[in-house]
């Protein structure tokens, strides 16, 4: 089940970026320690906003900030694994945006952790909200659910 209560398959998400794990990503339990799993997130939302939407993380003048996150851990990761993360648009406000991120290991079916991330979009130099550019309200809106 996911958040909302609906099985999350890999159709369900559509954006992907393939992720290797770290040796330094497991701790002594010998899977990938509960804090990479945001690392990850971060990862796949921020590399689609750089390669898809052209958000340069050094000079533009609005910048997307963390607000929210959380995590469904379903099953471990460990090192060696290569992860498939997918990201997909839950909500699309003026100035923020709600993703949906799945963590599969690679070749499975079953996801592995289910993220919510929220990113509000401000004026880098005064803090405050902004509208979230054309350019990368275009990109978010193919990652919308039908």
């Amino acid at each position: 089940m996911s958040i909302e209560g609906v099985a999350e398959t890999r159709d369900r998400f559509r954006w992907w970026l393939e992720i290797p794990t770290r040796w330094m990503d497991n701790d002594v339990y010998g899977h990938v320690n509960n804090v990479q799993y945001y690392s990850y997130f971060d990862t796949a939302v921020n590399t689609h906003l750089i390669r898809e939407a052209g958000l340069d993380i050094h000079t533009s003048p609005i910048v997307g900030l963390v607000v929210e996150t959380r995590c469904q851990f379903r099953k471990s990761l460990a090192f060696p694994d290569r992860i498939d993360a997918g990201i997909r648009v839950e909500r699309l406000g003026r100035s923020s945006v709600t993703y949906a991120t799945g963590l599969f290991r690679e070749g499975d079916g079953e996801i592995a952790a289910l993220g919510h991330f929220v990113h509000v979009y401000v004026d880098r130099e005064t803090q405050t909200p902004v509208p979230i550019p054309e350019r990368m309200r275009a990109e978010m809106e193919k990652l919308c659910l039908e």
